[in-house]
């Protein structure tokens, strides 16, 4: 799952407008806004790792009827629960709440989460900040990876925590050697194994394949210069890019046969 944005900076009569971060823009430094609508997106892979969108729903804290992110967050959760019994829930940063923890409780879900570093965890009946245990550590696990088209070695490292929300017992999983500061993800399933700890690393990192989505449906069919104004209008035309997009991954998955 993940967020994105659509931006319309010179529109002006399009319906429920909002101010979004542009993402394309953004930087890790320096954050860009501009007038336009949030997106929320849940995609599954399919055997030849090509995304399908499960949920898709362009929307604006401007609509009338608008309660809160998390209500439209909630509702594509719950739309992947109802269809895969057993799927892992991969998540960003960005979904890094006690409410999303106890959404995945309650849905009896997997799920990998990147965490922040405000988050703290409960390690040996002590809430210990998560970058303090990073710190403590050091990958023992070696990893090769290809990442964003390039290959990367990294180095994997595990301790059972609990979570603030829940008091569950849970894993958390840090990655070094591929961003400037080590990731940590915290993770529900069962690690038992070396292996285990690079499945999960590996979940994490195919989430790279949802924002190839979104730059597909940006760039390829280019999604932002739409011309319809209306709020339903413009979900549906997603929608049928949605459609559009899960047929020719459907096609990528038929065996190449010989003319």
């Amino acid at each position: 799952m993940d967020d994105s944005d659509v931006v319309k900076p010179d529109g002006y009569k399009f319906e429920s407008l909002g101010v979004v971060r542009d993402g394309s823009e953004s930087t890790a430094t320096k954050n860009v806004y501009k007038k336009g609508y949030h997106v929320t997106e849940a995609c599954v892979l399919t055997s030849s790792n090509h995304p399908v969108s499960i949920f898709s729903e362009i929307h604006s804290s401007k609509e009338k009827d608008f309660t809160s992110s998390n209500t439209i967050t909630f509702a594509a959760m719950e739309r992947g629960a109802s269809l895969f019994n057993k799927a892992t829930f991969v998540l960003d940063r960005g979904y890094d709440d006690n409410k999303m923890f106890l959404k995945m409780d309650g849905l009896e879900r997997d799920y990998v989460i990147r965490l922040t570093a405000k988050r703290k965890l409960l390690y040996h009946n002590k809430w210990t900040p998560a970058t303090e245990l990073r710190d403590r550590r050091k990958g023992k696990i070696k990893m090769n990876l290809f990442y964003k088209g390039k290959e990367h070695e990294a180095y994997l490292s595990h301790v059972k925590v609990q979570i603030t929300a829940s008091r569950k017992d849970i894993y958390l999983v840090l990655v070094y050697g591929i961003t400037e500061h080590p990731m940590m993800l915290a993770t529900n399933k069962e690690i038992k194994s070396k292996e285990d700890v690079i499945k999960v690393a590996k979940l994490y990192f195919s989430r790279w394949r949802i924002e190839e989505y979104f730059r597909c449906k940006k760039q390829v069919f280019q999604f932002e210069n739409f011309r319809v104004r209306k709020l339903k209008a413009i979900n549906a035309l997603n929608f049928y890019i949605t459609l559009c997009m899960a047929f020719l991954a459907q096609l990528s998955m038929k065996p190449e046969t010989n003319a």
